[in-house]
């Protein structure tokens, strides 16, 4: 690879890169919440989420004072929460520390929670156009195929080989250097089966395509298998009220809510003591389908229950909510989308 080559990319960019949302206006904050938003979620998903966050928080002030259950409603079905809460951690440290603005080095990006090494040289490429190579997936996939690297792709030599192979081409603008490799990655040099090379400005430079040998890279270590924990989901109401709960403040999904529920499959018979056990007069249960959600190391295999109640139980902490609350006010996981689709459609 040559600065000719590095050249053609930044014209097939030009020409044939994504018009998304947040490169209409590279400001350090639009970067910091795209780039957080597109972590684990498929840049589809995340265009009207990035719009609808930015109608309600428009600043990184208006995300500083922000409620809780304001933000995790906004990010509700993206996942991985904790995203959202380092984010709003992060912005209230700007706000406290930096006067509102986003740092432009590297060293304080790195002092704010939710901010790594990839998401700080994000900033600064995009942002800021200083001289950082942010390397992601599509980069590693691209290099990997280009040198026809024998290595684990997954592993930090890889990504500083990566940084070091593309840090001599980053040239006046390397937000746009940046953008446009990982362009290459989502639409031409792809993830799964044949890449389309005919229509690759690396073509006349990448080993592997010299070689026919496209499909060989990048080489992964194959994960573990994932865990599978049983669950059983009651979604119970009485009348025009529906029960959910709080889950802890920490760990997976922390302080998220959700339908009541037991790391437990059980049988109606069973499902029905547990409820009596629990305090709860049935007046209806039914069966809903199976369905499961998959985590990064977990699966989650629910069944549910359909639960009338015949009258409220006598207990006062239980939160009872209606229709409109879980739509609009409560953010339930989409590891429980299943059970919100069933009541609310």
């Amino acid at each position: 690879m040559n600065k000719q080559n590095a050249n053609h990319l930044i014209e097939w960019f030009h020409n044939f890169g994504r018009d998304l949302p947040w490169r209409n206006n590279p400001t350090p904050y639009h970067v910091w919440l795209s780039e957080i938003m597109l972590q684990q979620t498929r840049v589809e998903a995340v265009k009207a989420y990035y719009t609808r966050f930015l109608d309600t928080l428009p600043d990184i002030a208006d995300l500083a004072k922000c409620d809780e259950d304001v933000y995790l409603k906004l990010w509700q079905g993206l996942g991985y929460y904790s995203r959202v809460r380092n984010l709003h951690k992060g912005a209230v440290k700007v706000m406290d520390e930096y006067g509102g603005v986003i740092p432009d080095n590297q060293e304080d990006l790195l002092k704010i929670p939710g901010i790594g090494q990839y998401t700080s040289k994000a900033i600064l490429s995009i942002a800021y156009q200083k001289p950082y190579v942010a390397v992601d997936g599509n980069l590693l996939r691209v290099f990997a195929r280009l040198t026809c690297y024998d290595k684990d792709i997954k592993t930090e030599e890889a990504k500083n080989a990566c940084n070091d192979f593309f840090y001599p081409f980053l040239g006046l603008r390397p937000g746009d250097f940046n953008q446009a490799l990982m362009d290459l990655g989502e639409l031409v040099c792809l993830p799964n089966g044949q890449p389309k090379c005919e229509r690759c400005p690396f073509n006349n430079c990448c080993k592997a395509y010299k070689k026919d040998k496209m499909t060989s890279y990048p080489i992964i270590t194959k994960k573990q298998k994932k865990k599978t924990i049983e669950k059983t989901v009651f979604v119970i109401h009485y009348q025009n009220q529906y029960l959910i709960d709080k889950r802890a403040d920490t760990g997976l999904l922390a302080s998220l809510y959700e339908f009541t529920n037991i790391d437990q499959k059980l049988d109606e018979d069973e499902a029905k003591a547990w409820l009596i056990q629990n305090g709860f007069a049935i007046q209806k249960i039914e069966n809903l389908h199976e369905c499961k959600h998959v985590f990064t190391h977990l699966i989650w295999q629910m069944h549910g229950y359909d639960v009338e109640l015949k009258q409220l139980p006598n207990k006062n902490d239980l939160l009872w909510v209606s229709k409109e609350d879980l739509e609009n006010k409560y953010s339930i996981p989409s590891a429980f989308s299943y059970f919100l689709k069933y009541l609310l459609f």
